[in-house]
């Protein structure tokens, strides 16, 4: 297990996440009605500082766009404990941890954005560093990433994910989670829209089915729940990446944005407690101002990094979650080379919503049963839905019976909206649940079956690129960097 940290004397307290919203984005809020450089630069001076870049390593070659490591860490020291628990329902003890991490990217030239989130569970390889306590070296090991942050802080935590990702990472912001309240609660609150009930007793959200505007603290229970359903972690990136892009379309449309009073109030509000690296000039927040000012949610693509495994037990760690590698190593190398995540049109305002079911392909683990006396049926069935994007297990099998006319899709009933994902990509499939199937998701082909909706063609498994290879060197023009990459028009409200 990770060394325990020493105890800090007490300050404002830095916490949950997820409020990086606030913290990154909201810069964008800036750049409808900045007020020039004597205001950046105030700003710029006021924000607390984190020394996040060492010099004492390889580091990935500068890319030549600008690549923020955002990350919310689980300190509460400071909050009363009535707070903690009666209003912001986030009792307990700090794990001194990272709760969320996101790599957000601005396309040289601006005009779009590209965030991935980082599973904090997700189990990878830890560089050598010093215990911060005995200052006695500690050498590589593999470990839950959110855990890097509490073994050396900023630094070890930036140097992690350049090691496991390859993408080199310019600046470093974490993020107060009060001011994330106080921040939307300066910009008049933010829509957000869901298809059915949600609710968590942990995060105290309780959400009707519809379109609701929340205001910070319900902001804040939203963007915390993982207790929705039974996609826990997963999920709950997913419903940040849903709020990130309505926070987008109401910074692009919000005419409140334009009064100079109230930019300033959420600026300061905003950028009070944020932490950044030493090199985040006042000038840079000016380029990135300025980069930013015609920045939507169609333009910002939002991706996780695709997972194999999600319940990888480790001894001293517990469970973990795997990478998928080649896949990640795609998603990763269009990071590198500045390349969009996904290469699909925004849809207009005309188009038709995104189906039902919230959880991305990538996160949605697939098994594939022949239910028919069709020959060969299982594994293109498993090849067409890889192909779309989602984890199948690659063991297609039979199910013994050879009858079955209709597909169906068989599910246990917390996992109901990966199931809806599934089902919306088989056309004429049907839901069938499955209680105690758990979070892998059957789907027992029929004679139906006439392929997968995004899925390239039906035949044998496409070929993936070795791990490190780019999808260029894989043969062909690269595609998106990940199938179950999104828009911020597709994940945001209809």
């Amino acid at each position: 297990m990770p060394p325990s940290r020493p105890r800090r004397p007490a300050r404002p307290p830095r916490r949950r996440w997820a409020q990086w919203a606030a913290g990154a984005l909201s810069l964008a809020v800036l750049a409808a009605s900045c007020g020039g450089w004597a205001m950046v630069n105030g700003v710029s001076d006021a924000i607390d500082r984190v020394d996040a870049f060492s010099g004492d390593h390889e580091r990935p070659a500068d890319d030549g766009v600008t690549t923020f490591l955002v990350v919310g860490t689980d300190d509460r020291e400071g909050i009363p404990e009535a707070t903690l628990k009666q209003v912001l329902h986030a009792g307990g003890e700090s794990c001194h941890c990272t709760d969320t991490m996101m790599i957000v990217q601005l396309a040289d030239g601006g005009g779009r954005a590209s965030v991935v989130s980082v599973p904090r569970d997700s189990y990878v390889d830890i560089p050598e560093h010093q215990d911060p306590a005995t200052h006695r070296q500690v050498p590589a090991a593999k470990g839950r990433i959110n855990a890097a942050y509490g073994m050396g802080g900023a630094q070890l935590t930036v140097r992690t994910v350049e090691q496991n990702t390859g993408v080199r990472i310019d600046h470093y912001l974490q993020v107060d989670f009060l001011s994330f309240v106080a921040a939307v609660d300066a910009v008049g609150g933010v829509e957000v829209c869901t298809s059915k009930p949600l609710k968590d007793d942990y995060s105290g959200l309780d959400l009707p089915a519809g379109t609701t505007r929340l205001d910070g603290a319900g902001a804040l229970k939203y963007v915390r729940a993982r207790h929705v359903d039974g996609s826990s972690d997963l999920g709950r990136m997913h419903r940040q990446h849903r709020f990130l892009a309505q926070l987008l379309r109401q910074a692009a449309t919000a005419g409140t944005l334009l009064d100079p009073a109230r930019l300033g109030q959420v600026t300061r509000t905003v950028l009070s407690s944020v932490k950044a690296d030493q090199q985040l000039t006042g000038d840079d927040l000016l380029r990135l101002v300025s980069r930013l000012k015609e920045l939507s949610a169609s333009d910002a693509d939002f991706a996780t990094v695709p997972l194999a495994a999600l319940d990888h037990q480790v001894s001293g760690w517990g469970s973990t979650v795997l990478w998928d590698r080649p896949r990640a190593e795609a998603l990763f190398d269009a990071l590198r080379h500045g390349r969009p995540l996904t290469d699909r049109p925004a849809p207009g305002p005309s188009a038709a919503p995104v189906p039902a079911g919230s959880v991305a392909p990538g996160q949605i683990r697939v098994q594939v049963l022949n239910g028919s006396a069709v020959q060969g049926l299982a594994a293109r069935v498993d090849a067409d839905l890889r192909g779309a994007g989602f984890a199948t297990t690659g063991t297609p099998a039979n199910t013994g019976d050879t009858t079955a006319v209709r597909t169906t899709v068989r599910y246990d009933p917390h996992w109901d909206e990966s199931a809806r994902t599934v089902a919306a990509a088989l056309p004429g499939a049907e839901l069938a649940e499955a209680p105690g199937l758990g979070a892998t998701v059957q789907v027992v082909a029929g004679t139906d079956y006439r392929g997968v909706t995004g899925a390239p063609s039906s035949g044998p498994p496409p070929a993936r690129p070795s791990a490190g290879a780019s999808p260029a060197a894989a043969g062909g023009t690269p595609g998106p960097a990940d199938p179950a990459a999104e828009t911020g028009a597709e994940v945001g409200c209809p």
